[in-house]
């Protein structure tokens, strides 16, 4: 079975081609002419010798992504959905912006974690990505944007993991990837340009904070374990009193940057003057100040199953106020893509659900409708 390349870290690829009795230079030689060159055949990576050429066509490729469907947003944005096999598919986003050009990137076929704001949680979940699916977007990406902009320089500035999955229920294929995108001779990415965005998995943030101390971004969307347990149900295992302990611990690993908290701001659900004001004691409480973090407040995208509608604007910017006259950085996200589905929360993809969880979600769906019919029903007999 032949090696997929873009499995490799430049560790990973070193040893690789030690096995094949080759020195560590020709890895470094390799992991240039795929990444930062976007080269897939190796008749074309002139200066390695002919031999290791005719040896690496024996034993390894690199296998890119199957492309199934790119769909172009009004704003610049663009969605592609790859084939990953056995019936999955992933989806991936560019968004362009005048100082930087941002991909995000997913970890996962469908995600088990089921959050109630999010498409894709909503389908259930099927397997893990490898390090080189996980990569395979970025070098798709990059290298497609180079040709269709016709630019020699790199496009992609900012790789955020906030795509199909929770990162962090695959470690052992994010870490390598994560690598790749931040040395020197792949693409060469800033810690701080490269973020994951988890939703609370407690024992991981710490090891990646001493692994591979990346702009860490964290799911919150409640200041109080009752709501954040139906938002988010992993805040069952690993409630705020772990949670928020984790994120201060993170920032001992990186301590010129802050932890960013994603907040989704939902319609009557945890858009409230006084949840707002939770929050600002949430954070003061856990760090004894409330500089330490900063909050990226995210307009909901509806979709059918969700049951959920998006906060007004005017919500949203009362709410944002209470934290930012409370001392914290407060941001509020803008829509980009959502003309395409590719928005926050919006990424669905397609894939095989081996939780039951679609089913599940089906259910719930149908027993809510019927709660608000007869709700409806009683309030015109009343």
């Amino acid at each position: 079975m032949l090696a997929n390349l873009l499995d490799y870290d430049l560790e990973g690829l070193a040893g690789f081609c030690d096995r094949l009795g080759e020195r560590r230079f020709r890895a470094t030689q390799l992991f240039r002419w795929i990444h930062q060159r976007g080269a897939s055949d190796f008749d074309a990576m002139t200066d390695l010798a002919k031999p290791l050429r005719e040896k690496l066509r024996g034993v390894a490729h690199v296998r890119a992504l199957v492309l199934s469907r790119q769909h172009c947003s009004t704003d610049g944005s663009i969605k592609w959905l790859f084939d990953v096999g056995a019936g999955d598919a992933v989806e991936a986003v560019f968004i362009p912006q005048d100082d930087r050009g941002t991909l995000c990137i997913s970890s996962q076929a469908g995600c088990a974690v089921g959050c109630r704001f999010c498409s894709t949680g909503h389908q259930g979940f099927s397997r893990n990505l490898s390090t080189g699916e996980m990569v395979a977007q970025l070098w798709f990406a990059e290298h497609f944007l180079r040709r269709h902009l016709q630019r020699e320089d790199r496009v992609i500035s900012n790789v955020v993991m906030m795509g199909m999955g929770e990162p962090l229920q695959n470690y052992s294929a994010l870490l390598p990837a994560l690598r790749v995108m931040l040395d020197d001779h792949g693409y060469g990415l800033s810690r701080r340009r490269v973020t994951v965005s988890t939703s609370g998995v407690v024992p991981m943030i710490e090891r990646l904070g001493a692994d591979c101390p990346v702009a860490l971004a964290v799911s919150l969307h409640a200041p109080d374990d009752a709501l954040r347990d139906n938002l988010v149900p992993l805040n069952r295992k690993y409630p705020l009193a772990e949670l928020l302990p984790s994120c201060v611990a993170y920032l001992s690993y990186a301590p010129r940057d802050f932890i960013t908290f994603e907040y989704c701001m939902l319609a009557g659900v945890n858009d409230q003057a006084a949840q707002a004001h939770a929050l600002v004691d949430l954070v003061r409480t856990a760090n004894g100040a409330a500089n330490w973090c900063k909050f990226n407040l995210i307009p909901f995208n509806p979709f059918p199953a969700s049951g959920l509608a998006a906060s007004p604007r005017e919500q949203i910017n009362a709410f944002a106020r209470i934290l930012s006259e409370a001392g914290i950085v407060t941001t509020i996200r803008k829509t980009r893509g959502d003309d395409i589905e590719a928005a926050c929360g919006q990424l669905a993809g397609d894939v095989r659900d081996r939780t039951g969880v679609a089913p599940r979600m089906a259910q719930r769906r149908r027993i809510m409708m019927h709660q608000v019919d007869d709700g409806a029903s009683q309030a015109q007999e009343g």
